[in-house]
């Protein structure tokens, strides 16, 4: 199957397409470029939802009820739940999927979980592909909950419209959270497992926090949720909502979505420059020389980084 016929059986809503066509981006297939050009047209109206915390904070059972709420409303929701890498297969563990179970056969909601590959920032490599062909396929609302790994998961900043920053009242890793700087990222906090003791605390302590930061439009709320009271989830949900609101009222939502695209046509560049690069590293015979140079002295990093630039500026006017 081409890209194209692929494209077009995904943009008809065959949901076997929209697999193969995440499949196809994770595993690196060469017409990545041409599929994703033709999906292109077809993405941007989704509203991308971040859920990010520390493991064992509950961000897939708060997903699960989040997917819950959003069908109420009939609305389509898309999931991409990244996993930790499978030190066999390389792939994911599927443990997020097993805990959505109750929505595998909802014609409204697909999930796909991604494993890290190796990324150090909470999101799979092919986390913003998987993105756009969700968002062509029809979805409404994509959730991206991170592989809780903790105080390095930032990269979601940078993906999501709004973030939610999820703490485990028991855990203590609310003070550990904070101390990370995910309390800059956070459009929402969110007290999961509310009904365990330690949930006030932790809400006095980040709402402490907020009081200290100045000259802020928006003050990120903070929401109890709790498995045992499923209205809990509905709130979460309005908060979420307002803030979409706030930043498209503010005009902040074009901004950032702006600023999403900028970085992502940068990271195509970087990419392809170092592909390039390394090419040319591994068959001149120049290279092997330029580090014997660096080695002896006779060159330092940034004389031969220099003659890199100066190549490839040459290369490229050729």
């Amino acid at each position: 199957m081409t890209d194209l016929e692929l494209a077009t059986k995904l943009l008809q809503g065959d949901r076997r397409a929209a697999a193969r066509a995440i499949t196809l981006l994770e595993n690196g297939d060469k017409q990545n470029q041409e599929l994703l050009k033709a999906l292109h047209p077809h993405t941007g109206k989704a509203y991308l939802v971040g859920i990010t915390g520390s493991p064992g904070a509950g961000k897939s059972t708060l997903t699960d009820h989040l997917i819950s709420v959003i069908r109420k409303s009939g609305l389509k929701v898309g999931v991409i739940a990244v996993d930790p890498t499978s030190p066999f297969t390389g792939g994911a563990i599927l443990g997020d999927r097993v805990r959505m179970v109750n929505h595998a056969l909802d014609p409204g909601v697909f999930i796909r979980s991604m494993g890290t590959r190796g990324s150090l920032g909470g999101l799979a490599k092919t986390t913003k592909e998987a993105i756009r062909v969700l968002d062509a396929f029809g979805m409404d609302i994509i959730l991206i909950e991170t592989v809780g790994v903790g105080q390095s998961e930032l990269d979601i900043m940078h993906v999501a419209d709004t973030t939610l920053v999820v703490l485990n009242p028991t855990a203590g890793d609310h003070i550990q959270t904070m101390k990370a700087g995910i309390m800059e990222i956070a459009d929402v906090f969110v007290i999961n497992k509310a009904d365990l003791p330690g949930a006030d605390k932790t809400e006095r302590e980040v709402n402490s926090m907020l009081d200290l930061i100045h000259e802020v439009d928006w003050r990120p709320p903070v929401v109890k949720t709790t498995s045992r009271d499923p209205v809990s989830y509905r709130g979460l949900w309005e908060a979420c909502i307002r803030h979409r609101d706030y930043l498209r009222g503010s005009g902040q939502w074009e901004q950032k979505r702006q600023k999403r695209r900028q970085d992502e046509i940068m990271g195509i560049v970087e990419e392809r420059l170092h592909a390039r690069i390394r090419e040319w590293m591994a068959s001149s015979p120049a290279w092997s020389q330029l580090l014997q140079d660096v080695e002896t002295g006779k060159k330092d990093p940034y004389d031969v980084a220099d003659l890199i630039l100066e190549w490839y500026n040459t290369s490229t006017c050729e």
